[in-house]
């Protein structure tokens, strides 16, 4: 009887100890499955320019704008404000909102300082994680409150632009936007495509200088482009991630969004402080929506940030702080315009000096297109296959489109890049 008390004990051991031992292996492999990501075509580039050696490296890829040395800039207006900042004792969350001030001063910018829509409280606005936050927050919302509804798509447009309405599961379509024979807009298949959509679409809009193409709508194409919204009832989102970098004046680069407000849409609008300020890894930024009246945007601000909440539930507090400080202070916000349109006068400069290299080397090309276009990047024309031998045979690194970052093209290196691209485009 003992013995088999005990054998029947040593089984269940037995028998335990095997069931952990296949319990391990089955959690080791819960993942298995899981392959490495393929890696993103912008952030890709800046890792394989790390891993180059080479003395004579360029990095024309990632829109992080640099000084003429090449360097990162802080601007001066940002420095003060973390100086005023400093030793704050406010480390509290956020309202699930954001900070009110910094939220009001950024919907001046857009809606102008003077709106009627602002001072009505029709605008429903909460700080977001950037502009990529704001993208996300506003498609998931069309998801939940729109949802058989569907985004119109520019091609080209920001890589991650699809990824974004992708994860919040909201289908594509896409609209044509850029001639690559011309190297400019292709307005009329724009309209023949906004034309043609269902009445009631959503489409997302570049505000002005288009990632990655440079390529924008005259003032003229604009009216034509929202008058046809208005009579198609379309609903407009706004994407304005370089306010004040592509011409040096934030209210001629919010020009499109104007011109549709006066024309009585209702829009959203996602703005961004990642380039005009410089606070890239800050992540601050804004999203809003214009609505009927104030009942309905303290509904829809009320929703926004349900989404948000188990997203992130509150957003950062130090760059909006930075933010509100320069905005809301005279001095520091003449500094900030003063700062931008260096930044923008720049790389317009770089465009100049750009074309004219590649023409004094007798290329067989035009480049007309490259100081046509405007804002951080310039779309070259340059095939996969060139931009594979720039990076190749002269450690030259872009994305695979031929988007070039004319933030990173310095007064050093233009020649150096010139003569690049015409070794790899003079036979084409």
């Amino acid at each position: 009887m003992a013995m088999s008390i005990r054998n029947s004990a040593s089984r269940r051991a037995m028998n335990q100890i095997s069931n952990d031992f296949i319990g391990l292996r089955s959690m080791s492999s819960w993942w298995k499955s899981v392959e490495p990501a393929a890696k993103d075509p912008i952030l890709g580039v800046t890792e394989a320019f790390l891993a180059d050696h080479s003395p004579d490296k360029v990095n024309v890829g990632v829109g992080a704008y640099r000084d003429d040395n090449g360097k990162p800039v802080v601007l001066e207006c940002v420095r003060e404000a973390e100086r005023r900042i400093a030793g704050n004792a406010f480390m509290e969350y956020l309202p699930m909102g954001g900070s009110v001030k910094m939220v009001e001063e950024t919907l001046k910018l857009a809606y102008g300082d003077d709106s009627e829509f602002i001072k009505d409280k029709r605008v429903a606005a909460v700080q977001a994680l950037s502009g990529t936050g704001a993208c996300r927050l506003f498609a998931d919302f069309q998801k939940r409150f729109c949802p058989g509804s569907q985004i119109y798509i520019p091609v080209p447009t920001w890589s991650n632009h699809h990824n974004i309405w992708r994860d919040a599961q909201v289908p594509q379509k896409t609209y044509h936007y850029y001639h690559p024979e011309t190297k400019g807009l292709d307005f009329s298949a724009l309209m023949d495509d906004v034309k043609n959509a269902p009445e009631g679409s959503f489409f997302l809009l570049h505000a002005c200088a288009h990632n990655p193409t440079g390529v924008d709508p005259t003032e003229e194409q604009w009216r034509e482009i929202s008058q046809l919204f208005k009579k198609k009832r379309h609903f407009a989102f706004f994407d304005m991630a370089y306010q004040g970098f592509a011409s040096g004046d934030p209210a001629r680069d919010a020009k499109s969004i104007r011109i549709f407000l006066e024309d009585g849409h209702h829009i959203g609008i996602s703005q961004s402080y990642a380039k005009n300020m410089g606070l890239y890894g800050q992540r601050v930024g804004c999203l809003s929506v214009l609505c009927d009246n104030e009942k309905q945007a303290v509904a829809v601000k009320s929703q926004l940030q349900q989404l948000g909440r188990p997203m992130y539930s509150n957003p950062p507090l130090h760059g909006a702080q930075i933010v509100s400080t320069i905005l809301g202070d005279q001095e520091l916000k003449s500094l900030w315009l003063k700062e931008v349109k260096i930044m923008a006068d720049r790389i317009i400069s770089m465009r100049t000096t750009l074309r004219e290299s590649l023409e004094n080397l007798g290329s067989p090309l035009s480049w007309e297109h490259v100081t046509k276009q405007i804002g951080m990047f310039c779309y070259s024309g340059l095939t996969p296959e060139q931009v594979d031998r720039l990076t190749r045979e002269y450690h030259i690194y872009m994305t695979r489109n031929g988007r070039i970052s004319m933030a990173g093209v310095t007064t050093g290196n233009v020649g150096y890049l010139a003569n690049a691209i015409h070794e790899v485009t003079k036979s084409a």
